[in-house]
């Protein structure tokens, strides 16, 4: 059962202890008190804010596995906290929610100051967990697939729009990126887990996939710069940094470009539009 009580005072005192130079946001002039407000909680958490304010009174609706995730993400919840906000909501702990869904609340800091930046925190898996508005603009709302599609492996062997992004000749090397990423991750997790269940899924659908796989290819310790196709901007080539979480289950991507190249101009040019995306996805509910 819910404490509705105990969830909404969890909810408050979490959004009051946040400052807003915490979750990348301006403190601003005219701000008297301490903590975050609610209309900024609410978009940290991509809800609407009569959604989230009637959680904190409370009279609000039962929130979903779903929803309290996207709270924890939006609270910088450590993982401890996240367990205490599923029981406080009448949820089983999270072995029903995937552990690596849950952003690291230090990798959520570094994100929340690259908003000038394409970066994206992703799972060993290859799902996308959370973007900058630069990597939505570049590479498309990656949050918003579900099911096996949420993995960008997944999507690179079956999804001929998720190719789109990278120019034709590339294609075969980075097919061989993903099926070398996604075999580490086999490696680790071994094969009663969902590595295996897109490997064993891939594996059916992919004749590609399925050749690769069988060479077992492993990521070399460089990873080189990669081209990406914008429609609007031309390619940029970009280098890739990454940043991975102690426990090896996450990892911070971010993409940069030389300065005084064509791909730089490009990408600051990128900064203008709007979150159209370089490839359509389907929209957030």
């Amino acid at each position: 059962m819910a404490d509705r009580a105990a969830l909404a005072a969890f909810l408050r005192a979490r959004r009051e202890a946040l400052q807003p130079e915490d979750v990348g946001l301006p403190r601003g002039r005219r701000r008297r008190t301490g903590g975050l407000r609610r209309e900024e909680v609410a978009a940290l958490c991509d809800m609407s804010v009569d959604y989230y304010s009637r959680l904190e009174q409370p009279r609000g609706p039962h929130p979903s596995e779903q929803m309290l995730a996207a709270i924890a993400r939006g609270l910088h919840l450590s993982l401890e906290e996240r367990d205490l906000l599923f029981q406080l909501a009448g949820h089983a702990l999270p072995h029903r929610v995937r552990r690596g869904d849950h952003i690291n609340p230090g990798m959520m800091r570094i994100l929340d100051r690259l908003e000038d930046t394409p970066a994206q925190v992703m799972n060993h898996l290859g799902e996308t967990l959370k973007q900058t508005r630069l990597a939505v603009t570049l590479l498309g709302d990656a949050t918003a697939h579900t099911g096996l599609a949420r993995s960008a492996h997944y999507r690179w062997f079956t999804d001929p729009v998720a190719r789109l992004v990278h120019p034709e000749e590339d294609h075969a090397e980075q097919s061989r990126l993903m099926v070398a990423d996604l075999h580490g991750a086999y490696i680790r997790d071994g094969g009663d887990s969902r590595a295996a269940e897109l490997v064993d899924a891939l594996n059916r659908e992919s004749p590609e996939f399925a050749g690769i796989w069988r060479e077992r290819p492993a990521l070399g310790p460089y990873c080189a710069s990669k081209r990406f196709l914008h429609p609007q901007v031309g390619t940029l080539e970009l280098h890739c940094q990454t940043l991975v979480d102690p426990d090896q289950s996450q990892r911070l991507v971010v993409y940069t470009a030389t300065p005084g190249t064509e791909s730089h101009t490009n990408l600051r040019l990128l900064s203008l539009l709007p979150n159209t995306g370089g490839q359509p996805v389907p929209g957030r509910p």
